[in-house]
């Protein structure tokens, strides 16, 4: 079995300050990766942990900094892609490391893990609330794609590549889907689409593959579908996804507060 944690839009920021002047997404944070800790003797082994995307408020390097240090006593590797959030360079350094980020251009990889290829794809437009898959992303996946043969794919993007029904956050979705579906439509490989952005999980399908987006933990956006409906954010933490591989996909959510129990039936 191969399992994969996604956490995302942690919006984290420089040292003391709050999100918005009201969230303080640093404690935020603390709470999710104890929460974590808790739960990772049930869910071992866990191969890996992917943020999708705004892992910054700011692009700062110090609030990189901070998260890295949050997520350190977790001791799992560390996958991520960059949010509308956040800024390539700081990022790009904050990550160099692990060795799995290009040195130059986009954020895209790809790295086998377990029994599946695990892909990030950036649709970071840099000074821009929306995102796009543009030539490079979708010439990076298609290469990525091949090169795996037919195993099992994970794909990451932070940008839903589907239409959340939440007006203003649709006008800052993703462009460039159309040529997604056409390349998921060639490949031959079990294909799970998981994605972020949009601080809520909802279930979507994108050229007959299933794509999910994770909840955020430090708030999240009403789902209300009519078009003046207000812009603005809740202050309620949510969880996290686990997706599984063990000769089909499964993704489970897990809630920030475990709730009491268990009791006896």
């Amino acid at each position: 079995m191969t399992s994969v944690l996604q956490i995302s839009d942690l919006h984290i920021a420089r040292e003391g300050q709050l999100v918005s002047d009201r969230l303080d997404t640093a404690a935020s944070l603390e709470r999710l990766v104890t929460r974590i800790a808790e739960i990772l003797p049930a869910i071992e082994p866990l191969d890996a942990i992917l943020i999708s995307g705004d892992l910054s408020d700011d692009g700062s390097a110090e609030s990189y900094r901070l998260l890295r240090q949050s997520l350190a006593r977790l001791d799992v590797p560390l996958f991520a892609i960059p949010g509308n959030h956040d800024l390539r360079e700081p990022m790009r350094a904050a990550f160099a490391a692990e060795g799995y980020l290009p040195s130059l251009g986009g954020l895209h990889w790809a790295r086998q893990l377990g029994d599946i290829e695990l892909i990030g794809l950036d649709t970071l437009v840099e000074g821009q609330g929306g995102g796009a898959l543009d030539a490079a992303a979708l010439d990076f996946l298609e290469h990525a794609l091949e090169a795996s043969g037919e195993r099992p794919v994970l794909l990451a993007l932070h940008h839903p590549p589907f239409a959340s029904g939440i007006a203003f956050m649709d006008r800052i979705g993703l462009s460039g889907i159309d040529g997604l579906e056409k390349i998921l439509a060639r490949s031959p490989s079990e294909i799970r689409i998981i994605c972020g952005h949009i601080h809520s999980t909802m279930v979507a399908t994108v050229a007959g593959r299933v794509a999910l987006s994770a909840p955020s933990p430090c708030s999240s956006f009403a789902f209300d579908r009519r078009p003046d409906a207000p812009v603005g954010y809740h202050i309620s933490e949510d969880g996290m996804l686990l997706h599984t591989w063990h000769g089909a996909f499964r993704s489970v959510r897990i809630p920030i507060c475990a709730g009491a129990g268990p009791y006896p039936f």
